[in-house]
């Protein structure tokens, strides 16, 4: 029955708007007939409804735990645990299952530790301690090594999480940790170079995959992400040279056929793209949202569009969001956007770093989910709010005006010439909020809004290594050169 669905009954016409609640029932008849993937549907369902309702994100986590997603089924125990009702205590055991399966034995251990301490006669107190007893054997036959690796693995686990995310500060941090503790760990500075590159520090990022083919020749990750900064970078000579070593090698590891797959797909080679996706495809390889993606978009471009289309509704089951970035929209130009992921709206306002938080409430004005996100719960409930951004959000609420008046109207200046915004373009709204924060800190005045907007722009790009005149951000911005120039200057002092 469609969302507006109506009924006839003594001559009157009955609309019918089904609740979270509703789909909640149909969710828990469904699992209770173990038919998980229904369950999973009509859960989802209501928790977009009801986005703040524990017992529903809850339910939703057991049901992904049974269809073995125990990744998924952790983000939603720990959404409950930090943001909806730490109170509810079974999170905790739920979470102890969950990382057991998945060999974080630590974790499983921790938060089987803290369910029966908070809740020593819980429903799940015998199954807890009978988790205790079994993790306690695993440990006996595990060295000091595999702990250390396993520690590994969820510090590169979290990091790959808060780049995804947008959380590229904080992504970075963690990494450098990583690199201290595990020197010869060459993921942790593939990542650390994305991170730089999407904050449009490309000269560092550049810097830090030179050390890795320098210390480790051939590193396929280092040699793809250094192609895939040129593409973005428009250094087309160099993505030329780089294609035909890259187009010989075969690799045997599914992890680099992945990476190649995706990198060539990613400039625009999509015929060898295709080969390597395909492949794994066939071998029934473990795969991501971001496989069926790229996969989706290799096949229709090299003619396969029926089985571009079935790909893209596997897509879909993992992440709905993606509804609407077809390869076969024409209206789609670039399908990494921020704009509509309304969950990574929510996971920037809970940033630690201000202009992190600044840039989502940016985003949540462009955002076609714009009404929900200003007036959810888990905004006003949110601690980690200053003043700016209070202020911030009574300007989108009801135009009151305040100094961030002068923030908004820089970025939609920037959202003129830069969306759909993704992991590249966010780096130069993510500058222009660190130079905002920066200039109310020193009191200067940001009424020149084409000044700040050119300067920044100028200085982000050159930053990225892209050849681009004054002039050229002059003639952009309605501005003199001699203005764009004073104003370059401001905005180095502030980011220094």
């Amino acid at each position: 029955m469609g969302k507006n669905a109506k009924a006839v009954h003594n001559g009157k016409i009955l609309s019918f708007v089904p609740t979270g609640e509703y789909y909640f029932k149909k969710g828990i008849k469904a699992y209770h007939r173990r038919d998980f993937q229904k369950a999973k549907k009509y859960l989802g369902r209501a928790m977009q409804l009801e986005p703040g309702e524990p017992m529903i994100a809850c339910q939703l986590a057991i049901v992904s735990t049974e269809l073995g997603e125990f990744e998924h089924s952790n983000r939603l125990l720990h959404v409950i645990l930090e943001d909806l009702d730490p109170g509810l205590v079974e999170c905790h055991y739920f979470l102890a299952n969950n990382y057991a399966h998945l060999g974080y034995f630590k974790d499983a251990y921790h938060h089987a530790q803290l369910y029966l301490q908070m809740d020593p006669d819980g429903d799940f107190a015998d199954d807890a301690e009978e988790l205790l007893e079994l993790l306690m054997l695993e440990s006996e036959d595990l060295e000091e090594e595999y702990y250390e690796q396993d520690d590994l693995i969820t510090m590169q686990e979290q990091a790959r999480e808060l780049l995804e995310s947008g959380y590229f500060s904080k992504a970075i941090e963690l990494l450098k940790d990583v690199i201290k503790e595990y020197p010869e760990y060459w993921s942790a500075y593939n990542n650390l170079a994305l991170a730089y590159f999407y904050l449009g520090k490309a000269e560092k990022a550049d810097d830090i995959l030179n050390q890795v083919l320098k210390l480790n020749p051939g590193n396929l990750h280092a040699l793809c992400n250094k192609m895939v900064f040129a593409h973005y970078q428009n250094q087309h000579n160099y993505v030329s040279e780089m294609l035909e070593p890259l187009k010989k090698v075969q690799p045997l590891n599914s992890e680099h056929q992945y990476k190649l797959g995706t990198t060539f797909a990613l400039v625009g080679e999509y015929e060898v793209a295709y080969f390597w996706l395909k492949k794994l495809y066939k071998s029934n390889f473990d795969a991501d949202a971001p496989f069926y993606y790229w996969l989706s978009y290799a096949a229709y471009y090299t003619g396969h569009k029926n089985f571009a289309k079935n790909i893209w509704k596997l897509l879909l089951e993992l992440n709905p969001d993606k509804e609407g970035q077809e390869p076969w929209n024409e209206k789609v130009e670039s399908a990494n956007g921020f704009e509509d992921l309304t969950g990574s709206i929510y996971q920037k306002l809970e940033s630690d770093y201000v202009e992190e938080r600044l840039f989502a409430l940016f985003l949540t004005t462009v955002s076609n989910n714009k009404d929900d996100i200003i007036t959810s719960k888990r905004l006003s409930q949110n601690q980690k709010l200053t003043h700016l951004e209070k202020e911030y959000i009574s300007l989108i609420r009801s135009g009151k005006q305040s100094v961030t008046a002068d923030a908004q109207a820089v970025a939609e200046l920037f959202y003129e010439n830069h969306q759909p915004i993704g992991a590249v373009e966010s780096g130069l709204y993510l500058m222009w909020f660190s130079v905002f924060v920066e200039g109310f800190k020193a009191d200067i005045k940001l009424s020149n809004k084409q000044a700040w907007a050119g300067a920044v722009e100028y200085v982000w790009h050159r930053l990225r290594s892209e050849k681009v005149s004054q002039q050229e951000l002059a003639n952009r911005y309605g501005i003199s050169t001699a203005t764009i120039g004073k104003y370059v200057k401001l905005v180095n002092e502030l980011l220094d």
